[in-house]
């Protein structure tokens, strides 16, 4: 006897469940789907903040304080070391440049070597003004009056007391050697006091560089105590 055959029944496509949270057909709310435990998400190492202390010594602070600790961070031409400071940013250490009379040079001496530009007048070193001086002047006639006039005050006694004359800087007035006459009144300023004299130097009058620097200028940067040209300087 033949077996009797299978009844197919067919497949019923179930409908997708609805999301979390979406109304069923019923309009009750959606059962939540179970999810498979995953693996814990690793936490995000974050640095620890450092204490106000510490981020007072950061790098950028230190620049700062680097900066402000007396020794400038950028040196200008004609720097020269800076004891104790006085009154008005000067220091009786500093060396004044004293003019003999006007256009003397003074200013393009302290521009180049540093030190205090005190004009025409002496310094007053009760006043904590520098009481190391140098006296200029320009080698023409008239600045070697000018000169001859400020010694003999010196002399005298008609300036402050503690002044110290470190020397007498003769600027040349033009270029070229000097007249007979002019070298004799300069041997005369000699036998007084210290004598440097400067050569013509066409910079100072185009206010341009230097193309070289004359060996007198660096005799004058050791006698002020300024370290700006070394051994290397040719005339």
């Amino acid at each position: 006897m033949a077996p009797a055959p299978r009844q197919i029944t067919p497949a019923v496509s179930r409908p997708p469940a609805p999301a979390a949270g979406q109304p069923t057909a019923t309009g009750g709310p959606a059962a939540r789907q179970p999810t498979a435990p995953g693996p814990p998400a690793a936490r995000q190492a974050t640095a620890p903040r450092a204490p106000a202390a510490q981020q007072a010594a950061s790098p950028v602070n230190s620049s700062v304080r680097k900066a402000s600790s007396g020794r400038p961070a950028e040196q200008g031409r004609g720097r020269s070391k800076r004891a104790g400071r006085a009154a008005g940013g000067r220091s009786r250490e500093e060396v004044g440049w004293v003019k003999a009379h006007g256009g003397s040079g003074a200013t393009s001496l302290v521009e180049t070597l540093g030190g205090v530009d005190v004009g025409d007048r002496w310094p007053e070193p009760a006043r904590g003004e520098p009481y190391r001086i140098v006296l200029v002047g320009r080698t023409s006639a008239r600045g070697l009056r000018s000169v001859s006039r400020a010694l003999g005050a010196l002399k005298d006694g008609n300036a402050p007391q503690g002044l110290e004359l470190l020397a007498v800087v003769l600027v040349a007035d033009a270029p070229g050697r000097l007249p007979l006459g002019l070298l004799r009144r300069i041997r005369v300023l000699r036998s007084v006091a210290p004598v440097h004299r400067v050569p013509w130097i066409p910079a100072w009058r185009t206010d341009g560089p230097l193309k070289y620097v004359p060996r007198q200028l660096v005799t004058l940067s050791r006698l002020v105590g300024s370290d700006v040209y070394g051994e290397g300087a040719r005339s």
